[in-house]
């Protein structure tokens, strides 16, 4: 990808653009993770050693609104409400994330381990994707990979953390959920550590 302001600015927090929304005369660029790289530099800073709840949205806050201020946009989080934030719907207008055969957002690089750590709203032009939809062509391996068919109808998110809780969900525990980690877009890109960590908070 070519590099500009926005990327130079994201680079050094281990973030990335993830698309964009056209939002009237402005823009909404999504912003996530650029795995694995982001991993090592959220671990090792302030918000991770403080021991404080919420580690990674305090983290958030502090770098998207600092990149915010260094390009003239204004910051949009995921958290924080009610009200809370359309991301799904932002997401979707990007022409890069799809509603996945398990009903999570598919993105066309990070795949099923997509996720949010702030937007800008801002005024640059959009750049909406064009690539085809991953799922099309895909034999939707994630959507038989749970072991306790926590996405056979909807999803049943007690099923999920039972499983998860359980002895039999060590492996989704430590390593990332099974049906996330079936998909092979982006497959191999987050950390057991990371995957790990984002299962406690779940929890």
């Amino acid at each position: 990808m070519t590099r500009d302001a926005l990327s130079d600015a994201l680079y050094p927090f281990g973030l990335q653009r993830l698309g964009d929304c056209p939002d009237g005369e402005q823009t909404i660029t999504l912003i996530g993770p650029d795995e694995p790289r982001f991993w090592s530099i959220f671990r090792d800073s302030q918000e991770f050693k403080d021991g404080a709840v919420h580690p990674l949205d305090r983290w958030s806050l502090r770098v998207v609104t600092q990149v915010a201020e260094m390009l003239d946009a204004e910051p949009l989080f995921p958290f924080g409400g009610p009200p809370y934030a359309p991301f799904f719907t932002w997401a979707k207008q990007t022409g890069r994330f799809w509603a996945s055969p398990i009903g999570f957002l598919v993105h066309d690089e990070t795949g099923l381990f997509t996720s949010f750590r702030g937007a800008l709203r801002w005024q640059k032009p959009a750049k909406v994707g064009t690539g085809p939809q991953p799922c099309l062509s895909c034999a939707k391996p994630c959507a038989t990979a749970c072991p306790v068919g926590a996405f056979n109808d909807g999803y049943d998110v007690a099923a999920c953390k039972a499983h998860i809780a359980s002895p039999a969900g060590t492996d989704c525990r430590t390593a990332g959920c099974l049906a996330r980690r079936a998909c092979p877009v982006g497959q191999g890109t987050r950390l057991p550590a990371q995957a790990a960590f984002h299962m406690e908070a779940f929890l």
